[in-house]
């Protein structure tokens, strides 16, 4: 953990840059190394071709994150890695933003070690 998934409007495909914002929000990821391991970084994105926005009448786009953690971060710790991820997302889009209707969102989903169920041998190439 963290994993970190982006979808997004498949209208704004061309402009989107996908690939370079992942890497962005990896990097921020990765700066808290001290707050997630980095061997439980996970990013994806998906491309949403079934959406309707607002009433349909423009050709209105969005993008919304989800951060997944497991518990166990203070507040203070999600709520500045929230931010920051946030501010990334906006700078990311802030062309398209300025050039058409987008709607740019995320949320935080934090859940119990319980119920979840890991095997990974990443984490072991990050201890040496």
């Amino acid at each position: 953990m963290p994993h970190f998934i982006i979808e997004y409007t498949d209208n704004i495909k061309a402009e989107a840059d996908i690939s370079g914002l992942l890497e962005k929000t990896n990097n921020v990821l990765i700066s808290h190394g001290n707050i997630f391991p980095i061997g439980g970084i996970r990013s994806r994105a998906i491309e949403i071709h079934d959406y309707r926005v607002a009433d349909g009448s423009e050709n209105d786009a969005f993008v919304h994150a989800t951060l997944k953690i497991g518990a166990g971060r203070s507040e203070a710790d999600k709520k500045a890695i929230c931010d920051e991820l946030f501010e990334v997302i906006k700078a990311h889009f802030a062309y398209l933003f300025a050039k058409r209707y987008l709607a740019l969102s995320m949320e935080l989903i934090e859940f119990s070690e319980a119920g979840t169920y890991k095997h990974n041998n990443i984490h072991a190439r990050f201890k040496k």
